[in-house]
């Protein structure tokens, strides 16, 4: 029962009357516990009384292993290895034969460590227009090429208008890193005063905070777009908390629901999408003038981007290999036949691999990551299936670059492996999905053969010429009225 402030006012006055608490109750309709309850005005309605009991299986000696173990943590100093409540428990059961339940040791343990670590209040700052950015690395999963897979995400924030810059990588390396920043670069239209970063290893090369070195390559990268690096403390995130909040922010809003993509550019194009949406339509909460018109002022102070375009790529000299391909980073990657044995120039950006020999690209791959790895392209190994067309069903480049049902095909060809290798040298030519539709078009129970296929492949195209439903009328001119006027006889 809901005993509200004019009921309690009758209990009291008539306790403090004389009126006994049974007549008290038959009177007002209401329990006689609830008149035990309130008569003496030791408690009032809507307050709740505290209940504490001390647990009586936390002994002193259980608190003294408590603290024993939060003390070993503290002289460690290792963050991310320190004893839980949970641990601590099986702890105390394990050693100490402790019988007492786990919720009451994580609450004795969330109290002890309340003294070992202090709440600390933040201090609110302000940046002034194209004083900093603030990075960051996240992790989010993607669906690339319908395989589940973790990406890096990049963040970068102006600090002033909170202007934003998300971009996608395949790993935390240096040549990703340097990309990253210079592509945020380009698309705030210059170069801040100074970068806040924390103590990432791909930017720092030893130390940490005021004292940290950072790696050669960022040094250079730094001189060349001419911004200082402002290095955080450890576990301080509060000091670039602008874009902690940002890679949240992202992964929540931008990769959700989780993105089905075919390559990496695609995922990236999306979400420089989404921060031009972000620059347009979002205004920071506490602020009196939208993103867009303080990024206008904050891009005004940026300094200008350097004409150079800088190399962020990772670049290797590898010599081509007898299977002809080139390995980079682990992983093999194949090249033409003809630059068998050649030095080539390898260079690996965060998720492409572009080849060059003699100042010419000669092949542009989607990155691998891991190890392990070939990738094989079937032109660059047709000329050499010509003249070994008995390894065709055995060949890598084939197995792991042609459908199976061109294969299934394959051995159904009246010639054999020399019919299979004119296949793939149509395949090359024309095209694997032309080359399907064109066996598709065969009529059922035919037996193709290789010059069937090409014939149905070089069959003229239909007209595409464009007609109109309505016939265009066209007035015919009188020509004679020109003869008259000009006063030619004929």
């Amino acid at each position: 029962m809901v005993v509200g402030m004019s009921l309690y006012a009758q209990i009291r006055e008539a306790y403090t009357s004389g009126e006994s608490q049974r007549s008290i109750a038959k009177r007002l309709g209401v329990s006689r516990q609830t008149v035990k309850k309130y008569c003496e005005g030791e408690i009032m309605p809507g307050v709740r009384k505290e209940y504490l009991r001390a647990p009586s299986i936390v002994t002193p000696e259980v608190e003294d292993f408590i603290r024993t173990c939060l003390d070993t943590d503290k002289e460690e100093g290792l963050r991310k290895q320190t004893h839980t409540a949970k641990r601590i428990y099986d702890r105390l059961v394990a050693e100490q034969h402790f019988t007492g339940s786990y919720s009451i040791v994580r609450r004795v343990v969330h109290e002890m460590k309340a003294q070992y670590i202090p709440a600390q209040a933040d201090i609110p700052l302000e940046y002034d227009p194209g004083d900093a950015i603030q990075i960051d690395w996240g992790e989010a999963t993607i669906y690339l090429q319908g395989e589940r897979k973790a990406v890096q995400i990049f963040c970068g924030r102006l600090c002033y208008s909170c202007d934003i810059f998300v971009m996608a990588c395949l790993s935390q390396n240096a040549e990703s890193f340097l990309e990253a920043q210079q592509k945020m670069f380009d698309y705030f239209g210059g170069v801040p005063r100074r970068l806040i970063f924390d103590n990432g290893k791909v930017g720092v090369k030893e130390g940490f905070g005021l004292h940290a070195v950072a790696q050669d390559y960022y040094r250079m990268f730094a001189a060349h777009y001419v911004f200082a690096t402002d290095f955080c403390n450890i576990a301080s995130g509060n000091e670039k908390g602008l874009v902690e909040n940002l890679v949240g922010y992202g992964r929540n809003n931008f990769l959700v629901p989780v993105p089905k993509v075919d390559s990496m550019d695609a995922l990236n194009a999306m979400l420089l999408e989404c921060c031009l949406q972000y620059r347009n339509n979002h205004r920071v909460q506490g602020r009196s003038q939208s993103v867009k018109d303080m990024y206008l002022t904050d891009k005004a102070c940026l300094h200008p981007i350097a004409p150079y375009r800088y190399e962020t790529a990772r670049i290797a000299t590898p010599s081509v290999g007898d299977y002809s391909t080139v390995r980079f980073d682990r992983n093999e990657y194949s090249v033409p036949v003809r630059f068998l044995r050649k030095t080539v120039t390898v260079k690996g950006y965060a998720s492409k691999v572009v080849i060059i020999c003699d100042q010419d690209t000669v092949v542009t791959y989607d990155r691998l990551m891991g190890q392990g790895k070939t990738t094989y392209k079937l032109e660059h190994y047709i000329g050499l299936l010509e003249r070994k067309p008995r390894s065709v069903f055995q060949a890598k480049p084939v197995r792991q670059t042609v459908k199976k049902e061109l294969l299934e095909l394959g051995k159904l060809l009246p010639g054999g492996n020399k019919d299979v290798v004119r296949l793939l040298r149509m395949c090359v030519d024309y095209g694997e999905d032309r080359v399907i539709f064109a066996v598709n078009r065969i009529p059922t129970g035919i037996t193709p053969t290789v010059d069937m296929i090409r014939s149905y492949l070089e069959q003229p195209e239909k007209n595409t010429a464009i007609r109109f439903q309505n016939e265009v009328y066209i007035t015919q001119t009188n020509l004679a009225y020109y003869d008259e006027k000009c006063g030619v006889v004929r």
